[in-house]
């Protein structure tokens, strides 16, 4: 029997399915009895229990079961039939009015939407590039540095000052009353390099140790605690120590502590620029490759089905619930997350999903198995095994999987740049990095 699929609005479509009484009586019987094989009551052996006795308790949530599964059946066949694409799953209300011996059923659901991609030529897309310079070198080197840095306590006559590790007793009011997180002991930071507000470390600098002062501090209206944000302080603070940082010389010793196996500051600089290149270009290819699918929506046609929004939707408040917990936040389970916060996010990766879908099968952008290995063997450079990193990519299906995600994902971007309008940017270390 054919299927008559009626088009309700855009992508929304709905059938009509229809059980036989008979078909769903028989099958629930057969399960009833199936099931009072094992079924357990007080009173009776296993496998006693009196039909009617099992058939009072557990008819009803068997004929939800059977329902469910030969709808599920139904439907899917219909779909098939009727060669539909469904996108998300079907809403199915019974009809208040059905011939004899059937239930009838409305099957409401959308379809997967047709997809133009429109031309390429007329897309605009900027492509971005950087360099590692030497002085990215040298500022890299002076990190390693600073993170190997000793301190040794200044004589007593001796001033705080920038580089200085001070530590000190301080306690803030606001309205002369103590705010939270406004008052530490023997609490250590480093003056100058922005772990407190300038006007905090103003204060400190200059001052010896054993000496105390008062001074006001006016919390910026943005400050990230939102209590004291816009608010003005009084801060006293009582400077106990002061340590001046002693940065390790940049020789073979220090070459040899990073773990350099020629040891030389020539071996050293040459692996801090392996290094910063395959951060750049990591970078620079993200950066593209969003460029590039902007580009690409851009001059796409296609309706988004509503059903995969909000699929993504669910799964993008899965993801921050996910992120609460890791940051040990309490009852993240049941903290209130709207949905709709993140629908236009949903909305745009379910819109670039199918177009990236449609733009790869229409051209042939699948990851071939060359691609992969040379991709996973990229990323292995960076650790100290390369070779159990690779065999540890290649023997998780789920891991080959976000691999081929990415593979596809640049073949998308290298046939999107060599057909798009592209104007090209040369962008300094320095924006690339802090971006």
């Amino acid at each position: 029997m054919a299927v008559t699929v009626e088009t309700l609005e855009k992508l929304e479509r709905r059938i009509t399915l229809t059980l036989a009484a008979a078909d769903i009586n028989t099958e629930v019987e057969q399960r009833l009895k199936k099931l009072a094989r094992t079924v357990k009551a007080d009173g009776f052996r296993p496998g006693k229990v009196p039909m009617s006795v099992v058939a009072q308790r557990y008819a009803y949530s068997v004929q939800y079961e059977v329902m469910n599964d030969k709808l599920g059946e139904a439907f899917a066949s219909a779909a098939n039939e009727a060669k539909l694409r469904v996108a998300g799953m079907p809403r199915i209300a019974q009809k208040e009015q059905s011939p004899e011996g059937q239930m009838d059923f409305d099957a409401t659901f959308e379809v997967y939407p047709e997809v133009k991609l429109g031309d390429l030529s007329g897309a605009e897309v900027e492509r971005i590039s950087s360099e590692v310079t030497e002085d990215a070198i040298d500022k890299t080197v002076e990190i390693l540095r600073k993170q190997r840095r000793t301190f040794a306590q200044r004589p007593a006559a001796d001033v705080a000052a920038d580089g200085d590790r001070a530590t000190i007793d301080f306690e803030g009011k606001i309205d002369g009353e103590t705010f939270q997180g406004g008052k530490a002991e023997a609490f250590q930071f480093l003056i100058g390099e922005g772990q407190m507000l300038e006007a905090f470390e103003k204060a400190v600098r200059g001052m010896k140790a054993g000496e105390s002062k008062t001074f006001p501090l006016a919390f910026p209206a943005d400050y990230h605690g939102k209590d004291v944000a816009g608010k003005e302080a009084d801060f006293m603070v009582t400077l106990k120590k002061i340590e001046a940082q002693h940065l390790p010389e940049v020789n073979e010793a220090f070459a040899k502590s990073l773990g350099i196996k020629e040891a030389t500051v020539e071996a050293l600089r040459a692996d801090i620029k392996k290094n910063l290149e395959r951060e750049v270009k990591f970078r620079v290819l993200g950066r593209n490759k969003a460029a590039v699918m902007d580009a690409l929506v851009s001059v796409a046609e296609l309706d988004v089905p509503n059903a995969l929004i909000a699929t993504e939707g669910e799964r993008l408040v899965a993801n921050a619930r996910e992120d609460l917990k890791k940051r040990g936040v309490k009852d993240a389970d049941t903290t209130p997350i709207p949905e709709e916060i993140f629908k236009p996010q949903a909305e745009k990766r379910v819109r670039l999903g199918l177009v990236v879908a449609e733009l790869v099968r229409a051209n042939n952008l699948q990851a071939k198995p060359e691609q992969l290995q040379a991709h996973i063997e990229e990323m292995s450079q960076s650790y100290e095994r390369p070779a159990d990193v690779v065999r540890w990519y290649l023997s998780d299906r789920e891991r080959m999987a976000e691999v081929e995600a990415v593979v596809i994902e640049n073949n998308v971007t290298d046939f999107v740049l060599s057909r798009a309008k592209v104007t090209d940017k040369a962008l300094p270390f320095d924006e690339l990095m802090s971006a």
